[in-house]
């Protein structure tokens, strides 16, 4: 076990600062007068735990190595679902431990379904206990993205790597570097979208909870009725911008701070994610226009832009019904769910970088049977690209869709319909929220689904935010061989 000594510690670590959080929420029920300790319990449970297994994992020199790189990336996020999902068991809501995990597995991973059947009357401590679960899953998982997936040579993840991190053992140091100055940007984006939220109608508690899930792109509200229940277009605009800041790589922000003032503008990945915005926002309006739905032409677009960011986006606030549109929206939100954002984000989803490998990939191989003789090289970002890039880049895409089709698999055994089937296991591995459907739709929950079922797309969420591989290695007999 002295192989994991760093990996323990660094879990503790996350224990004792996820007790911290649990804080607010016990003050949130001071304030509100909730006459319940659930979250000082839970708080005293998991800091104790926290600091036992720093205090037993000390050493002098803490280095991660690849081994324990992959160990550290599962455990870490299992571990905070777990411990996440202790107020939910202690509390008085009557939600089971299967319920429980399944909403904090949901919230640290930014998905946002939830098993809560009616939000309006939840104690705000729970409601705001979800939104810090989702704020912490959004910067934990950017952090993450910077640091760590890069250097586990999975799913492409290895083009985004960092200057002077081209070691595992250089893990923790960067990651405290980068930390701070991704919390400062993170932070500041959260404050200025809570202050908007609050100067267009919501009140003081509403903007912070909000505005908490719209940076992590993750989704969960406070009112059943999502970002719908305020009914307020400004509002929606103020999501639409937000949404849009945390789906954006964060490597951007940090190389604007630097100096470089085009970064948004030059970026590949961005240009592309905008690029698939604007067209998804044009045809989603024009269907919409066409089948005579009965909005005016400004709703119609604001309704359209908005839907076709939270669904790309993997954040799922919903405004409207989009169930009721007819077939189309349906299979294109399906479509959208599985894009995603822009790695090094809060986003979800395959990614618009592997889309946009894949599309050069193809171009270079009919140019190849055009020209037979001619000798092509592909670059993304003016980097050359490997042929081992690409297929990592193939096998991830290959992977996501194998175990998209095992989840709905599993999920139509337990009972679900096709649409809820599909729908379902989209969501999860995509981190987006909402399925299609009656039971789990825009206007439903996952509540009624069985134990199986949850376990099983709490599974799926775990897979999609780490990247597949991250925790598919774990399974391997070999990786536990020294």
């Amino acid at each position: 076990m002295n192989n994991y000594k760093t990996v323990f510690f660094a879990i503790g670590i996350l224990l004792i600062i996820l007790g911290f959080f649990m804080l607010i929420p016990f003050f949130v029920q001071w304030i509100y007068l909730e006459k319940d300790a659930t979250f000082l319990y839970s708080s005293s449970v998991t800091s104790f735990v926290g600091i036992l297994l720093v205090l037993t994992n000390l050493e002098e020199n803490r280095k991660l190595n690849l081994h324990q790189a992959f160990l550290l990336t599962t455990l870490s996020w299992l571990s905070i679902a777990i411990f996440g999902c202790l107020p939910f068991v202690l509390s008085d809501l009557d939600i089971t431990f299967v319920d429980s995990f399944f909403e904090s597995m949901s919230g640290i991973t930014t998905t946002g379904s939830t098993i809560i059947s009616n939000l309006d009357s939840t104690p705000k401590s729970f409601l705001i206990w979800r939104a810090i679960l989702q704020w912490l899953g959004g910067i934990g998982i950017i952090v993450m993205a910077i640091t760590v997936l890069p250097l586990l040579n999975v799913g492409g993840m290895q083009l985004f790597r960092m200057e002077s991190s081209d070691t595992a053992e250089k893990i923790l140091p960067k990651a405290r570097e980068v930390t701070l100055i991704i919390s400062t940007i993170y932070v500041a984006l959260t404050l200025a979208c809570s202050v908007s939220y609050w100067v267009f109608g919501m009140n003081t508690f509403d903007s912070i909870a909000h505005a908490m899930t719209t940076i992590a792109t993750g989704g969960f509200s406070t009112y059943s009725d999502s970002i719908g229940f305020f009914k307020n277009p400004k509002i929606e605009i103020v999501s639409i911008i937000f949404i849009i800041s945390g789906s954006l790589p964060f490597i951007a922000y940090i190389k604007f701070i630097k100096g470089d003032k085009k970064i948004f503008f030059k970026d590949v990945q961005i240009k592309g994610l905008m690029y698939i915005f604007f067209s998804s926002v044009l045809l989603m309006f024009l269907y919409l226009l066409l089948n005579n739905t009965g909005y005016d032409f400004l709703e119609n677009l604001r309704i359209s832009t908005f839907n076709v960011v939270s669904i790309l986006s993997g954040t799922g606030y919903v405004t409207s019904d989009f169930g009721l549109w007819g077939k189309f929206p349906l299979v294109f939100f399906v479509f959208l769910m599985f894009v995603g954002g822009c790695a090094g984000s809060t986003t979800c989803g395959i990614k618009i970088f592997r889309f946009q490998i894949l599309g050069i990939f193809i171009l270079n191989q009919i140019k190849k049977l055009v020209y037979p003789h001619g000798v092509f090289t592909l670059k993304y970002n003016n980097e050359k690209i490997s042929n081992t890039f690409i297929y990592s880049i193939i096998t991830f895409v290959f992977l996501y869709f194998f175990i998209f089709f095992v989840l709905a698999a599993l999920l139509s055994l337990n009972g679900l319909d096709f649409i809820s089937s599909i729908s379902g296991a989209a969501t999860a591995i995509s981190n987006v929220g909402p399925g299609l459907g009656d039971v789990i739709g825009p206007n439903g929950n996952f509540q009624d689904l069985p134990d199986f079922s949850k376990l099983s797309l709490s599974l799926g969420m775990l897979l999609g935010r780490l990247e597949l591989f991250a925790v598919l290695v774990l399974f391997f007999p070999s990786f536990w061989k020294n």
